[in-house]
């Protein structure tokens, strides 16, 4: 569940760490290149490396010296003819220096490909400090594959850049450990990702349906093929366990087997049905089925509504007279997980049309992104109250941003 995405935002973190661990790595670098002596320079370094040389010559120049006196005589030692030996040592000291240089330009390049380059600023506090702040280009580097690995993921264009502009913010003004950058910047993500999550106003569905007066009226919207219907009927088993009593009213009147199906889902978890023949007004229904739950003093109506499609005109005005006539206290849109940012444009339309005020999101088990739910919630600020995670009546789980965030990061 949500693999792409966890993937996706684990590389992002990987790739935060990468840039905060080339801070000590710049400094081992800098130190190896103060090392190498240059050619033209009489450094201290230098004289130390030839020595040695020097010595092999003074001594190749005594024992010369012994066949001519025995006593060594310090200005016998002017006319040194080893000169061009220790000339050319030092000219194999300098190549070695050569290839030494030249593998740790190719360290550096090797490391510049793997993550953004560190400013300078940043390079030299983390020399004298635990911590660094990592200046805006280097985050910019971050941001910009981020936002294309979230767009990957089915989170909308808005939302990415919400996401983004969040993390970009708070890694400009925070000081990382250089030794845990990774926990830093994944509790950083965590915290983004669940503002992201949070509603205006958070639902139980429970505790508002004990608290309101009876009959409650759920109307559940949404476009055809996201398991609308199924989903009413996961519903109903979900209430019926807590000892409420429900009433399905079948005001999908359009679309053909529409009525027998609600009716077959209604025999299995053991709820009545009100109904009329295809084509009658489904505002009529649903008001006659909130009537026959007063008199027989049932605890919710659920009522279904033709699935249309976000840009029928007709239908979407047939919805907002069914809102209009029977005012139901909650209003939820059904969405299909897989669709991505289809769902995401359905919830935007429908909310605009009739206010929604919950979701559901089916079929999550199934979903490799995880996207829709974080778009859904920030575009329409209402609150993903339940997931769909399988086939069976039972497989209708509370939403909780804790735990999706958990799965993610």
């Amino acid at each position: 569940m949500f693999g792409a995405l966890k993937k996706r935002l684990a590389e992002f973190i990987g790739r935060s760490e990468e840039v905060a661990q080339s801070v000590p790595d710049e400094g081992v670098v800098q130190e190896e290149e103060k090392q190498p002596p240059e050619a033209s320079t009489h450094s201290t370094e230098k004289k130390d490396e030839t020595a040695p040389h020097k010595v092999e010559a003074t001594q190749k120049v005594a024992a010369a010296g012994k066949k001519d006196s025995a006593i060594h005589h310090p200005t016998k030692r002017e006319p040194i003819k080893a000169l061009p030996e220790v000339v050319v040592e030092e000219e194999t000291v300098e190549a070695e220096v050569t290839v030494s240089r030249a593998a740790v330009e190719a360290q550096k390049k090797e490391k510049a490909s793997a993550a953004p380059r560190l400013s300078a600023v940043s390079k030299v506090k983390s020399l004298f400090t635990r911590k660094v702040r990592l200046s805006e280009g280097e985050v910019e580097d971050l941001i910009w594959q981020l936002q294309l690995d979230l767009l990957q993921s089915d989170i909308a264009v808005e939302t990415a850049d919400y996401i983004t502009g969040e993390i970009k913010n708070r890694l400009l003004s925070t000081d990382l450990p250089s030794d845990d950058v990774a926990a830093s910047v994944r509790e950083t993500l965590k915290e983004v990702l669940l503002t992201t999550l949070t509603p205006d106003k958070p639902i139980n569905l429970l505790s508002e349906i004990n608290a309101a007066n009876k009959p409650y009226k759920i109307l559940f919207i949404g476009v055809n093929g996201t398991g609308k219907t199924t989903t009413m009927a996961k519903v109903a088993r979900h209430l019926m366990n807590h000892k409420l009593k429900v009433v399905f009213a079948a005001g999908d009147t359009f679309r053909a087997g529409a009525i027998e199906q609600l009716k077959e889902h209604a025999d299995r978890v053991g709820a009545p049905v009100v109904a009329h023949k295809k084509g009658s007004d489904a505002a009529a229904v649903i008001y006659d089925a909130i009537e026959h739950a007063k008199a027989r003093q049932i605890d919710v109506v659920l009522a279904d509504s033709a699935g249309r499609i976000q840009t029928n005109i007709n239908l979407m005005d047939e919805l907002k007279k069914i809102v209009r006539v029977n005012k139901p206290d909650l209003k939820i849109f059904i969405g299909d997980a897989l669709t991505g940012n289809d769902a995401v444009q359905q919830a935007r339309e429908f909310h605009q049309a009739v206010g929604i005020d919950a979701v559901i999101l089916t079929k999550m088990d199934a979903d490799a992104n995880g996207g829709c739910a974080i778009s859904i919630a920030h575009e329409t600020k209402k609150p993903i109250i339940y997931v769909g995670v399988g086939q069976t009546y039972d497989d209708l789980k509370p939403f909780d941003p804790r735990w999706f965030v958990e799965q993610l990061v």
